[in-house]
């Protein structure tokens, strides 16, 4: 049996005080049916995460997976661009 093709969606990490898990922000750009005015639409995602992989502000990969817990059913599979340090 093949496994199936699974979502990713790339994001910015907006918590990471939990621990093995980081909420990530996704922003898609719709455009309004009426009005034709593009518009940012997002949504936070709970994502597993190996301890110390993914911090505060870093652009993450996740995927999608089967249920960790009640609210995780997404794994970060990679760190696209650490966060800038000021």
């Amino acid at each position: 049996m093949t496994d199936a093709i699974k979502r990713t969606l790339t994001g910015r990490v907006v918590s990471d005080k939990m621990e093995r898990t980081v909420t990530v922000l996704i922003e898609r750009r719709v455009k309004h049916p009426l009005y034709d005015k593009v518009i940012i639409r997002s949504k936070k995602y709970h994502a597993d995460v190996d301890t110390g992989v993914a911090a505060e502000g870093d652009l993450v990969e996740i995927e999608e997976c089967a249920p960790v817990s009640k609210t995780k059913a997404w794994r970060v599979t990679r760190v696209v661009e650490k966060a800038r340090v000021i």
